[in-house]
């Protein structure tokens, strides 16, 4: 029996160079250097995600999930593609699927902010909401089946479709731009967890490629991984988390709890706090997510600073802050969910003044 179909195979090939040629035209992302007391002997470096074609750091894992379903025979020229999200890889993945010719369906919990709603609208892609968030897999699995398309589940696919040895992943492109830095060997890289893909990347590459950095996760309230971290149960479940992008209800496949040295759990109100303290002390407008690395770095430089180390740190900017000016950037949404920010604010604020 031969099934080659010649015509598939052409779409296919085309909708790889797609794929492919849009990461060529994006050059790499930034290093930002935060400012910190030039006494106390330590770097903090933001790498701005937000500036990739879709806005976050969830282009990178959509590139390649289009990529793994490409050349896994999953995505043909017919085929609808689904994906569950909390909404940033949803944009980046509606991208794509325009870019190759594809409908979209993203999955989502109904909390979802309008502004990335409105994003996955204005790529072409649909919006389906559910109430409860723990229902986006299996109405995701439900509706590729009804549609006979394909559930790209980046949950359990995240770390499998990255190649994490190199090919310019984002623990490559880290390392070759701390280069020429003051401490070019990070003593940490701070990241958030919501597949699991990004962290699972890091800390693969920093053991093959033999770094001595350390890889601390972050994660907010209500996400069931730093729980399960603790005691070592990946049944472990919770309510999910406020902190769009980052936590999870459940432990997803693709986390990988073993390249992980340290979790932080951070309080939503700090993460928010953090968000805002970044944007005074930079410029830069970020995310809540971005908020949760920012305060555990600012843990991190705390500990290493007070018992006399130097080195550096490096956390990501995972998206803009214009996605939630309707919920973190809003005091009466804040208000409604009984976050205080204000003494968070005030640590932080401090915190350059110390030492």
């Amino acid at each position: 029996m031969d099934r080659h179909d010649p015509e598939t195979r052409r779409w296919v090939t085309e909708a790889i160079r797609r794929v492919e040629a849009d990461a060529h035209r994006s050059c790499d992302t930034h290093l930002h250097v935060f400012p910190l007391p030039t006494r106390w002997g330590l770097n903090l470096y933001l790498k701005d995600e937000s500036v990739h074609p879709t806005g976050s750091l969830k282009h990178r894992l959509a590139r390649s999930l289009f990529l793994y379903g490409l050349a896994g025979g999953w995505i043909g020229p017919s085929t609808t593609v689904v994906e569950a999200s909390s909404g940033s890889t949803a944009v980046s993945e509606a991208y794509f699927a325009r870019l190759v010719g594809l409908p979209f369906i993203a999955v989502m919990p109904a909390s979802t902010s309008p502004e990335k709603i409105a994003l996955i609208e204005f790529y072409g892609g649909k919006c389906h909401l559910v109430e409860n968030p723990g229902t986006i897999y299996e109405e995701s699995r439900r509706l590729a089946a009804e549609t006979g398309g394909h559930f790209m589940d980046q949950f359990t696919y995240a770390e499998r479709a990255t190649d994490w040895r190199g090919n310019n992943n984002i623990a490559e492109s880290i390392f070759t731009q701390m280069q020429l830095e003051p401490h070019p060997e990070p003593a940490w890289i701070v990241v958030g967890a919501g597949t699991g893909g990004t962290s699972a990347t890091i800390g693969r590459y920093i053991r093959y490629r033999r770094h001595p950095t350390r890889l601390a996760v972050v994660d907010p309230e209500g996400s069931a991984f730093y729980s399960s971290w603790c005691s070592g149960d990946d049944t472990v479940t919770a309510p999910g988390s406020r902190i769009e992008g980052i936590g999870r209800p459940r432990v997803e496949p693709s986390f990988m709890p073993t390249v992980i040295d340290r979790m932080v759990q951070v309080p939503d109100a700090r993460s928010i706090a953090a968000m805002r303290w970044v944007r005074e002390v930079t410029g830069r407008d970020v995310g809540g997510s971005t908020g949760t690395n920012v305060a555990a770095a600012v843990e991190i430089l705390r500990e290493m600073r007070d018992a006399g180390e130097q080195g550096s740190v490096v956390t990501l900017i995972c998206d803009g802050g214009e996605r939630y000016r309707g919920s973190y950037d809003d005091d009466t949404w804040l208000a409604d969910r009984g976050l205080d920010i204000a003494p968070h604010l005030e640590d932080l604020r401090a915190f350059l003044g110390e030492g």
